[in-house]
């Protein structure tokens, strides 16, 4: 299985929820890049968050972002 473009713009989402306060959400604006409202859009409809525009994770949407978070810090180069 491939990461597609779809699938990385899902993952960028996701790793922007804060996972220290699953009570803040985000929100993606109509102004946002089409990818961005996209990806969000997907997301909802995968049953990750709560709305069609963001709202807060689900626990399977929490399960996510743990995940995509994790492999984020584990493949980012670390300074010397």
């Amino acid at each position: 299985m491939a990461y597609t473009p779809d699938l990385v713009a899902e993952l960028e989402i996701l790793a922007l929820y804060n996972l220290d306060n699953v009570q803040e959400g985000i929100k993606v604006h109509n102004n946002a890049a089409p990818k961005a409202q996209a990806a969000i859009t997907r997301l909802h409809q995968k049953g990750l968050v709560t709305q069609a525009d963001g709202g807060y994770l689900t626990s399977l949407g929490l399960d996510a972002a743990e995940h995509a978070q994790a492999l984020l810090t584990i493949l980012h180069p670390q300074p010397a």
